[in-house]
């Protein structure tokens, strides 16, 4: 399967403007995510897609492949839609433009159920939370899924309920936005009508949940931590400071 990986940036996030392009350890961010993202064994080719022109100059003078898109795009898979469209593919990895602490083995592993099941279209990487912060944090999306590791809903509200056990004793799963679709659902996908569900929560999966598609969750034990504000970009710069990875690219 020819497998290709896309970043959609934008600078206009309303919690945190300019993010993809704000300093990280000597780098704009968004170069991180790129040059970690195209590490990966598995990929063909890695792009970043955006509407936005000082992203596309700064991708650029780092050697990244930029793709313009539209800027009337309210979902990131929607852009990656667009960005595709002339591409050869077979899997298309969305990779937002937010997760610097990305590592190059979480790639590999969410396309490897595809290579199972010929019949699944989506995956997403999960892993575990392990602070009550992060549960409770509305930029952190929340997961719920069957015991086939399907994904039954996802919110950006704290779920499962901690109501009865507490935190310590419940198990909470949280979104890590690595992304693989298979080229003709991501079409499919642009060609849904949102649902209510997805406007309520602001979670891309939740029109291919509504619409009745498989959304298979796969765990991972990488620590991850998505830029949503200016206190966690310092946070992740504390994080990775002492990451190997650093020094392969």
């Amino acid at each position: 399967m020819k497998t290709i990986a896309v970043i959609p940036a934008r600078m206009g996030s309303t919690r945190f403007p300019g993010k993809p392009i704000a300093p990280l350890l000597g780098r704009p961010m968004i170069e991180h995510i790129y040059k970690r993202v195209a590490l990966s064994k598995t990929l063909h080719a890695t792009y970043i897609a955006t509407c936005d022109d000082e992203i596309r100059e700064v991708a650029e003078n780092f050697g990244a492949t930029v793709i313009m898109t539209a800027d009337t795009h309210e979902r990131a898979s929607d852009r990656v839609a667009e960005a595709v469209v002339d591409l050869d593919a077979d899997l298309v990895v969305m990779v937002q433009g937010d997760e610097p602490m990305t590592h190059p083995d979480m790639i590999d592993a969410a396309v490897q159920p595809f290579e199972q099941d010929p019949e699944l279209g989506c995956v997403n990487l999960v892993r575990r939370i392990d602070q009550e912060s992060d549960f409770r944090d509305p930029n952190t999306i929340k997961v719920v899924m069957d015991q086939f590791n399907n994904a039954l809903y996802m919110s950006r509200q704290p779920i499962p309920t901690i109501a009865k056990a507490g935190f310590a004793q419940t198990v909470a799963y949280k979104q890590v936005c690595i992304i693989p679709f298979r080229r003709e659902l991501l079409f499919k996908y642009t060609r849904l009508q949102p649902t209510p569900l997805e406007q309520l929560e602001s979670v891309d999966m939740m029109r291919l949940l509504e619409h009745g598609h498989t959304v298979r969750m796969v765990p991972t034990e990488f620590n991850t931590q998505a830029v949503d504000t200016e206190a966690d970009l310092a946070r992740v710069a504390r994080l990775m400071e002492d990451d190997p990875l650093l020094s392969r690219y």
